[in-house]
């Protein structure tokens, strides 16, 4: 099975995918000067790099991560099963390595998927 799909697309298998658990907090400080925290909710995010890429590949991602959300299927290491969640993503960037006979070959393409 693959490792990532966006959109119900099976992606290429990314060099490095770092999960992240972030919580969505309101922090105050009571009168006594104590932290009162409350939990909100708890989101994921994956920073997915690809250390070398096809320009075809390439493509396949962007346009995946295009729209202004998707659902992404992964891995989850909390509960070791594939999950489904509706996410966005943060800043890409990309590197070109070559251009050889009109045809490019790309490195370091990087991405945070966020969920919603």
């Amino acid at each position: 099975m693959a490792l990532l799909f966006i959109g119900g697309t099976t992606m290429p298998t990314p060099t490095e995918m770092t999960l992240s658990y972030m919580d969505i907090s309101k922090a105050d400080r009571n009168a006594a000067g104590r932290m009162v925290l409350e939990r909100i909710t708890t989101k994921r995010k994956l920073a997915i790099t690809y250390s070398y890429i096809s320009a075809s590949d390439l493509s396949t991602v962007l346009n995946a991560i295009s729209p202004t959300s998707y659902s992404v299927m992964f891995l989850d290491a909390k509960t070791n099963a594939f999950v489904t969640t509706d996410m966005y993503c943060g800043d890409r960037s990309v590197g070109m390595i070559s251009y050889v006979n009109n045809i490019p070959m790309y490195k370091d393409f990087t991405f945070d998927l966020i969920e919603m």
